[in-house]
């Protein structure tokens, strides 16, 4: 039995961030009708992603340091070295989070791999453009209502506000 607060909603959402998600969706879907289209749509993205995020890390490393000073590479404490500190803590925890992510990212290109090895019949490619054209222009595509229930459970996306 479905909890009360687990229930698909009837209507979408109309916030901004789940309007962006459905027009997204939709789009590629529309796009990339076929499995390996998918396929190599979203290794590509996982790729982009790991590049971007990966050069960025390289460079705050050159910029700031590979971690954190501890206290026995620490230079006695002044009012100037501590207001550096406290200036460099969000880059050192944003360094961290982004090795977090690189780690993550691994992770799922792992099993991208095994995603992309898959290869389907000319029938069963036919069937996905025949279905993404059903699934792109439903606003009640009950994978969009779950990921939309998680669009708000999520207090991190930039628009979103506890």
């Amino acid at each position: 039995m479905i909890g009360e607060g687990n229930a698909v909603p009837e209507e979408p959402c109309q916030c901004p961030d789940c309007q962006r998600f459905y027009r997204e969706h939709d789009r590629l879907i529309r796009e990339n009708p076929s499995l390996r289209q998918q396929q190599e749509l979203n290794w590509a993205a996982l790729q982009s992603f790991r590049t971007l995020a990966g050069r960025v890390l390289e460079e705050l490393q050159k910029q700031y340091g590979d971690a954190p000073e501890g206290p026995a590479g620490a230079a006695p404490a002044d009012a100037g070295s501590a207001a550096a500190t406290a200036e460099s803590e969000p880059i050192q925890q944003a360094m961290a989070d982004l090795e977090n992510i690189n780690a993550h990212l691994f992770s799922i290109e792992a099993l991208m791999e095994r995603v992309f090895d898959v290869r389907v019949p000319d029938e069963v490619e036919q069937k996905f453009r025949e279905l993404a054209g059903e699934l792109a222009p439903d606003p009640l595509n009950a994978d969009r209502l779950r990921l939309n229930r998680l669009l708000h459970q999520t207090p991190d996306l930039p628009d979103h506000r506890p």
